[in-house]
């Protein structure tokens, strides 16, 4: 009996599969895709001697034939560089990789020999498409090939995959081929418009040429964006039970009317008035109590944004490292935008935060987040690790900054299976004795830290520190609150930010335009293209970009707005 060939996608996951399959079991890498439609300049080309009985044939024909002729054969060209024939169905005229020769030549012959060949490669709709490619160039019967499919890279779910293997799913793969075939007519008969009509070397994208838009159409706002000049009042209050705990107060309102006074000369008189206005008193004292709850655990767009911010990694560095952390059996698949979580994985993060936490962290019911709408990629799991037991302690082989990131999916995981933060918001209101003019101040105190404890959005630490607790003094309705100072402050109304990485993401998000497995290669792809610069982790477009997208809002309006792209995308969601 022969053994089985497990074919995975990259060599750190087929050295870690194969600790977990036994001596039956061959595990090789593909090492990516193996076969794909034609690079530039791949496709297929005539030769001088074809080029000159061409050019001969060309010249004989009278001048209406020869422009049709012309045409034709320029259309002809176009296609056979598109490699996918729109004309006849469709027709792909797919090529192995250069390089991929001896990885192909190897995982034939080792085919040959076995009895079942497993197509082991990434759970998404690409990995699928790379598990047929791999059927297609291994060729023989079908009915060897078998798919398999894991979440995670654990003995548990890899011998589980194992037990129950399937089939190709082909709506999948033709759901990505589909995707791949309009990226190559728009990029095909679109950038030669834009090489003809601005500069060469220019290239549109289905969407990477939305993603240039985006990012164009906030640097517009920017441009167009007027300051306004506004000025707020501060008092600094005491009473005489608490002299030592001044209240920094706003000046919220004046003469019944809200206060916001536009210029340096208004303000001034305002403050003028507030320090002639004589005693102000408590006149409302409001304590309510707030609950904040946990976020859910990470997809790919929430861990690429929490990346950028907490850790200053860009959305390409933040796949690289979590790629790392999966093939590595540390984390589950990383490009998902569903945020179910296994309900074994649920009861191992409710056991490590009481462990390590006690009970009264631990919600009375385990929390189970559910996708609001479901599409393919949606049946993917959320990103979490596959042993809640482990913290980044216990992972000292990694290098800092996959240690890092498996501490920020760790800390996220958990979370989710906490209880609320509680807390008691304060809001004290001070009026001067004829009510012309009304303060306010609001504090807020942490009663009960819950998720709290371990994650915390927006912040470099994720435990809560002292300075969180903004307590305002023990001070009563009616009590008096003497003036100490009064400040007048100057500021001005902000454009809105320019988008970094991991915010235009977000906004693709928003607007359902990419999925997971593209985030990162838009929009590393439109900084390599030069139509995007990063500066200061802020992404600026360039006049290059600029250009394509007024040419393009001109004359491919549909095709590059965001409603077209976004349906385009739900109707290929398998």
């Amino acid at each position: 009996m022969g053994k089985s060939l497990v074919i995975v996608e990259s060599p750190a996951k087929a050295k870690t599969i194969n600790r977990y399959l036994g001596d039956d079991f061959v595990v090789k890498s593909s090492v990516g895709h193996v076969r794909d439609l034609p690079v530039s300049g791949g496709a297929k080309t005539s030769t001088p001697k074809e080029r000159a009985k061409e050019a001969a044939y060309t010249r004989s024909l009278p001048k209406e034939e020869r422009e049709a002729y012309k045409k034709k054969k320029s259309r002809a060209q176009l296609i056979n560089r598109m490699g996918v024939d729109p004309d006849h169905g469709w027709q792909a005229q797919y090529q192995i990789l250069p390089g991929k020769e001896k990885v192909i030549d190897e995982l034939k012959r080792l085919a040959s020999s076995a009895d079942r060949i497993y197509l082991a490669t990434d759970l998404d709709r690409e990995g699928e498409a790379i598990a047929w490619h791999l059927r297609e160039v291994i060729g023989g019967d079908e009915q060897r090939f078998d798919r398999v499919v894991f979440n995670e890279i654990t003995k548990k779910a890899i011998q589980a995959a194992f037990e129950e293997p399937g089939k190709l799913d082909m709506s999948r793969v033709e759901a990505q081929q589909a995707r791949r075939f309009l990226d190559r007519v728009v990029g095909f008969m679109i950038s030669p418009l834009l090489w003809e009509k601005i500069a060469r070397g220019l290239s549109a994208g289905r969407v990477q040429s939305v993603a240039v838009e985006l990012v164009v159409e906030r640097e517009r706002e920017i441009r167009a964006f007027t300051p306004e000049e506004y000025w707020e009042l501060h008092a600094d209050t005491h009473n005489a039970a608490n002299a030592a705990d001044a209240i920094r107060m706003q000046v919220a309102r004046y003469r019944g009317e809200n206060f916001r006074p536009n210029n340096g000369d208004d303000a001034e008189k305002h403050r003028a008035a507030l320090v002639a206005a004589g005693k102000l008193t408590i006149s409302q004292r409001e304590e309510r109590p707030t609950r904040s709850k946990a976020p859910p655990p990470f997809i790919t767009s929430t861990l690429q944004q929490a990346a950028s911010t907490r850790l200053g990694f860009g959305v390409k560095k933040t796949m690289m490292m979590a790629q790392r952390l999966y093939e590595a059996g540390h984390i589950t698949y990383m490009r998902t935008d569903g945020i179910d979580m296994a309900p074994e994985a649920v009861m191992s993060a409710r056991d490590a935060v009481k462990a390590r936490y006690g009970a009264e962290y631990l919600p009375d019911k385990p929390r189970m987040y559910k996708n609001k709408a479901k599409n393919a990629q949606e049946a993917h799991e959320c990103i979490r690790p596959t042993e809640m037991s482990k913290d980044v302690s216990a992972l000292k082989l990694l290098e800092a900054d996959q240690r890092k990131l498996y501490d920020l999916i760790w800390k996220r995981t958990l979370a989710c299976q906490m209880e609320a933060a509680r807390m008691e918001r304060t809001t004290v209101d001070v009026a001067s004795k004829d009510a012309q003019v009304e303060l306010r101040a609001t504090g807020q105190v942490v009663l009960f830290d819950g998720f709290l404890k371990v994650y915390e959005e927006g912040r470099d630490d994720a435990v809560l520190d002292e300075d969180d607790d903004n307590r305002l003094p023990q001070i009563s309705q009616g009590d008096p609150a003497d003036k100490r100072s009064v400040t007048p402050d100057q500021h001005f109304t902000q454009p809105p930010p320019r988008y970094t990485e991991a915010t235009l993401v977000k906004r693709m998000e928003e607007l359902g335009i990419g999925r997971p497995s593209t985030y990162a290669s838009v929009v590393t792809t439109i900084q390599d293209r030069e139509y995007v610069r990063k500066e200061k982790n802020r992404l600026i477009p360039e006049d290059k970009g600029r250009l394509v997208t007024a040419f393009l809002e001109n004359y491919f309006r549909k095709y590059v707005g965001y409603d077209f792209t976004a349906d385009l995308e739900n109707q290929l969601d398998v």
